[in-house]
Parts: C-alpha cells; sequence; structure tokens
C-alpha cells in the first residue's frame, strides 16, 4: 500500500522512533508499504518515520554496492539498524531526502560505516558502506533518531531553504 511521505517541517520526523521488539506480519507489512511507496516516488532510501510510523526500520537500496542498475529486488530492509564508524575521516557527498523537497546539500559524515541489524526473517545481518553507500546508510538511520540531513547543514543554508518553503506555501 502507498503511503504518504511526511514532508518537512512536519514535526512527526524529528520524534525518535521505538525498537521492533519481534518481527512479525505487521513489521512485514510496513516494510511492503515502505517499499512500495519508495519505489513509487523514487530515491535509495526510506524510513519508517517517514511514512508517519515511528519504528525502527529503514529500507535501503544495496545495488549502490555493486553499481547494478535500480530494482526492486536491489532493496534490503533493516530492522533495529545500529551504525559503527569504522573510518571517522570526514567524507562530503550530495544529500537529498524524500522528506526535504527542492533541497541537495553536502553532508559531511564518517568515510566509512558497518550497519548491524535484523532482516525480515529476524536473522542478524551486517553490511558495510563508505562514501555514497556510507551516507545513505548513514542518512537512512539518522531518520530513526528524528534527524534530518538539514540538522547536518549550516544555520545560512537551513535560513534559506526554510525562507523558500515559506514563500512556497
Amino acid at each position: 500500500m502507498l503511503r504518504p511521505v511526511l514532508q518537512y517541517p512536519d514535526p512527526r520526523l524529528a520524534r525518535v522512533s521505538e525498537p521492533v521488539a519481534e518481527v512479525d506480519d505487521e513489521i512485514r507489512a510496513l516494510a511492503q508499504d515502505m517499499l512500495d511507496t519508495l519505489t513509487s516516488v523514487g530515491g535509495v532510501g526510506i524510513a519508517a518515520p517517514q511514512i508517519g510510523v515511528h519504528r525502527r526500520v529503514v529500507i535501503i537500496d544495496v545495488s549502490q554496492e555493486n553499481d547494478a542498475p535500480d530494482h526492486p529486488q536491489d532493496f534490503k530492509v533493516f530492522i533495529n539498524p545500529v551504525i559503527t564508524v569504522l573510518d571517522p575521516a570526514g567524507h562530503e557527498e550530495l544529500e537529498g531526502c524524500l522528506s526535504v523537497p527542492d533541497l541537495r546539500a553536502k553532508v559531511k559524515r564518517p568515510r566509512r560505516v558497518a550497519l548491524d541489524a535484523l532482516d525480515l526473517d529476524g536473522k542478524p545481518v551486517h553490511i558495510e558502506g563508505e562514501g555514497y553507500y556510507g551516507a545513505c546508510m548513514q542518512h537512512e538511520t539518522d531518520h530513526l533518531d528524528g534527524k534530518l540531513f538539514i540538522d547536518h547543514i549550516s544555520y545560512l543554508k537551513r535560513s534559506l531553504y526554510d525562507k523558500k518553503m515559506k514563500k512556497k506555501r
């Protein structure tokens, strides 16, 4: 089922998500709704809070890992993801977000990270990523803590974006 994507400055995007206690049919249905929504609007990832569900679930396009073209089967679900920094050296990537329309900005994040989570069968998974792929992993897990990529940009850029959006409304 397609769900609407919340848009900044919706206060629900700033809420911290609850851990998933058990991977059950409800979580699988949530993941399917997230995947349906993501593939309909385009993008490389989505977090449950972006569709108004405050559970620790993200979907990431893992084709970034091997430069394959985007296909639904390249999307993976990560439940209760935890990021570990493997290389703290700063690395900038251009980021955008389904919840922050009409803005792309460079964000500095750790260069290389690991993500540990559960899959849809409740089994542990471990992936590592660097550069763009690592930034995507960090971006999506930030949503679970109520953070958007604009929380990582300069005050001036964010202020200009806020003014632009106020005029649009």
